[in-house]
């Protein structure tokens, strides 16, 4: 399974000849090529996988995905919780 994750456009440039962009991820920003998405323009949300950003999307569905994947963290925290309490073991 891939999973390409939201963040938002916050700087265009070129590097090498490649498009290029910095990408905010709820605070942590990285370096994303742009190749796939060169119409991308800062203060768009784009989805990003391994590095490259493989689609624009609006904000209302960058928030969809952000709630999923909190919930996902929600999930994840909970399963642990049980396994430290010894719940479901047998």
């Amino acid at each position: 399974m891939c999973l390409g994750v939201p963040g938002k456009l916050i700087e265009v440039y070129e590097h090498d000849g490649l498009p290029m962009g910095k990408v905010d991820f709820s605070g942590i920003v990285k370096e994303t090529c742009l190749a796939y998405t060169s119409e991308a323009q800062p203060g768009d949300y784009v989805i990003v996988h391994v590095g490259f950003a493989i689609s624009r999307i609006d904000e209302v569905e960058a928030e969809e995905i952000f709630s999923y994947l909190r919930q996902i963290g929600e999930a994840g925290e909970l399963e642990a919780d049980e396994a430290e309490d010894g719940v479901g073991s047998p």
